[in-house]
C-alpha cells in the first residue's frame, strides 16, 4: 500500500498562539469528556431531587451517550460547511447553555431533554479538538501535540467520579454542571481570539448514509445501556433494538460502497494504519472503561472505601497515565512506536492479570500501585497510536478521520462498560449458587437457627461471590489486552519528519 505522508503546508501558528490553541482544545475536551462520568456519582441525589424512579433516572445517562453517538459522525460535514472554528465555538456555546439547564432542571424530562441537547453539541468537540491540534502542531511535534491530547481523552473520565463525588457532597448535584459553565466561557472567548479557521468544502451530505448509520449507533447504544436491566435479549425491546441496529449498519456498509458520494470519505478506509489504529483503540476502550468502571464499584461496594475516598484511591492510574506520556516522547525518538504500543499492551495485560488475584483484605497501597501501571500501560498506548492513525492521512481527511475515531472509540467505551456490568451481575448470582452448595450442615459446618443469622451468612456469601465475579471478569480483560497485540504488526510506521534548522519553518 502507498504510505502518503501528511500535507502540512498551512501557515505555521506561532509558538505563543500554539500553547494558546493548545490550551483552549484541551479545555474542550476535558470538559466534555468529564461530563460522561461525572454525573455518575450524584444519580442517587439527583434521583431523590427529581422524584424518579432507579430506572427512570438512568435516562439522565443514556439520553446524554445516545445523542452524542448520534451527532458524532456528522461532525466532518458540519465542519465543512460551517468552518471548523464557527462550528467548535458554536458547539461550546451549546453546550455550555445546556449544562446550565441541566443545573436548573426541576423535573425529570426537563433534564432529560437538556442532556439530549447537551449531547448534541457536545459530541463534536473532541474530534474538533483532536482536529485543531493536529493542525496546530507541525509534523515533527505530532507525538507531542498526541500526547497532550491523550491526557485529556484518558484522565477526564477517572476525575470525573472524583470531582462530581466532591461537588455534590459539598455543594450540590446541580454544581457537577454549573461547573462547565466559566470554563466554557473560557474557550468559547478563547477560540474566537486564537483558532483560526479552515476553509470549508461543499459537499453533500449523504442523508441515507447518515440515517442508517445514526439509527444503527443509536440502537446499538440503547442495547448496550439498557440491556443488563431488561433481561438482554428475553427482552422485546433489546430484541428489537438489537435487530435494527444490525441491519441499519449493514446496510450502512453496503451504501456507503456502492454510493458515488458516501456518508464517510472512503479513502481513509485505505489507509491500512488509520483502520488498524481505529481497530486497536476501540479494543483498548473495552479494557480500559471495563476495568474503569468495575474497580470503584468494588471499592465501594466490596472493601467499604467512602466514594471520594474510591475515587481518589482511582486518582493515581491518571498520574502513571501522564508519567507515560512524557515518558514516550520522549524514547519515540530511539523506539519504534509498535514496540510502545505492544508493551503498553503487555503492561495492561499483566496488571489485569495481577488485579485477578486481589480479594477483600486487599490493601489500599496495592490497589494504588497497580493503578499507576495501568496508567502507564495505557499511556504507552495511546499517544504512538492515535500518532500513526494520522500521520499518513491527507490534511483534508483529518476532521472526517478524527470524527469516525471519536465514533468508534465511545462505541468501545460503551461495550466495556455494558459488558462489564452485565457480567458482574450474572458472575456474582453463579457464584452466589455455587458457593450456597457447600453451606450445609453434611459438611461439617455449623449454620445459624435465627433469621438474622441466616441473613448475615447470605451478606457474607454475596460478597465473596461478587469478588471472585471481579476478579474473573479482571483476568478476562486482561486475556483480551494480550490477545490485542497481534493487530500491532499490521501498523505501518510513518516516515520521520526530515529536522529543520533552527528558526525554519515546518516541512511541508
Amino acid at each position: 500500500m502507498t504510505t502518503t505522508v501528511v500535507d502540512f503546508a498551512r501557515p505555521a501558528q506561532a509558538e505563543p498562539n500554539r500553547l494558546l490553541i493548545t490550551a483552549i482544545a484541551m479545555l474542550a475536551v476535558t470538559m466534555q469528556l468529564l461530563d460522561t462520568t461525572i454525573a455518575n456519582v450524584a444519580l442517587p441525589h439527583m434521583q431523590g431531587s427529581l422524584a424518579a424512579t432507579q430506572d427512570e433516572i438512568a435516562w439522565v445517562l443514556t439520553s446524554y451517550i445516545v445523542a452524542a453517538a448520534i451527532s458524532t459522525p456528522v461532525t466532518g460535514w458540519l465542519a465543512g460547511r460551517m468552518g471548523r472554528t464557527r462550528l467548535f465555538s458554536i458547539a461550546m456555546m451549546g453546550f455550555t447553555v445546556t449544562s446550565a439547564l441541566c443545573g436548573l432542571a426541576t423535573t425529570l424530562p426537563q433534564i432529560v431533554l437538556f442532556r439530549i441537547m447537551q449531547g448534541l453539541f457536545g459530541a463534536s468537540l473532541v474530534p474538533l479538538s483532536q482536529a485543531i491540534l493536529l493542525d496546530a502542531y507541525p509534523r515533527g511535534e505530532l507525538q507531542r501535540a498526541m500526547g497532550i491530547f491523550s491526557m485529556g481523552v484518558m484522565i477526564a473520565p477517572i476525575l470525573g467520579p472524583v470531582l462530581g463525588g466532591y461537588l455534590t457532597d459539598e455543594f450540590s448535584w446541580r454544581w457537577c454542571f454549573f461547573i462547565n459553565i466559566p470554563i466554557g466561557i473560557l474557550a468559547i472567548a478563547g477560540a474566537i481570539a486564537f483558532v483560526p479557521e479552515v476553509p470549508g468544502h461543499s459537499r453533500k451530505l449523504d442523508w441515507f448514509g447518515f440515517g442508517f448509520l445514526g439509527l444503527g449507533v443509536t440502537c446499538l447504544q440503547l442495547v448496550l445501556d439498557r440491556g443488563e436491566s431488561k433481561g438482554w435479549f428475553q427482552s422485546g425491546e433489546i430484541q428489537l433494538e438489537g435487530a435494527l441496529a444490525l441491519f441499519c449498519l449493514y446496510m450502512f456498509v453496503v451504501h456507503s460502497a456502492t454510493t458515488a458520494r458516501p456518508f464517510f470519505d472512503v479513502r481513509m478506509f485505505k489507509d491500512q494504519t488509520y483502520i488498524v489504529s481505529t481497530i486497536i483503540m476501540m479494543l483498548i476502550f473495552i479494557v480500559y472503561y471495563g476495568s474503569m468502571v468495575l474497580t470503584p464499584q468494588m471499592l465501594q461496594q466490596e472493601l467499604g472505601y467512602p466514594v471520594l475516598t474510591a475515587g481518589l484511591i482511582m486518582a493515581p492510574r491518571g498520574a502513571g497515565t501522564i508519567l507515560a506520556i512524557m515518558i514516550t516522547n520522549r524514547l519515540n525518538k530511539w523506539i519504534e512506536p509498535r514496540a510502545l504500543v505492544g508493551f503498553g499492551l503487555l503492561l495492561s495485560g499483566i496488571t489485569l492479570y495481577l488485579m485477578s488475584g486481589w480479594n477483600l483484605m486487599t490493601s489500599s497501597t496495592s490497589i494504588v500501585i497497580m493503578g499507576l501501571l495501568q496508567g502507564a500501560g495505557s499511556g504507552c498506548i495511546n499517544v504512538p497510536i492515535t500518532t500513526m492513525a494520522f500521520a499518513t492521512l491527507p490534511g483534508e481527511l483529518r476532521t472526517e478521520a478524527t470524527s469516525f475515531y471519536s465514533l468508534t472509540r465511545n462505541i468501545g467505551s460503551a461495550i466495556g462498560v455494558s459488558v462489564a456490568a452485565s457480567q458482574l451481575v450474572e458472575s456474582t448470582q453463579i457464584n452466589h449458587g455455587y458457593l450456597s452448595e457447600f453451606m450445609n450442615p453434611f459438611r461439617g459446618m455449623k449454620l445459624p437457627h435465627d433469621a438474622l443469622g441466616m441473613h448475615l451468612m447470605n451478606l457474607g456469601l454475596t460478597q465473596q461471590a461478587a469478588m471472585v465475579a471481579f476478579i474473573n471478569i479482571f483476568w478476562l480483560l486482561g486475556i483480551l489486552c494480550v490477545a490485542i497485540i497481534p493487530l500491532v504488526f499490521f501498523l505501518r510506521v510513518p516516515p520521520k519528519a526530515p529536522k529543520q534548522p533552527p528558526g525554519a519553518p515546518p516541512a511541508d
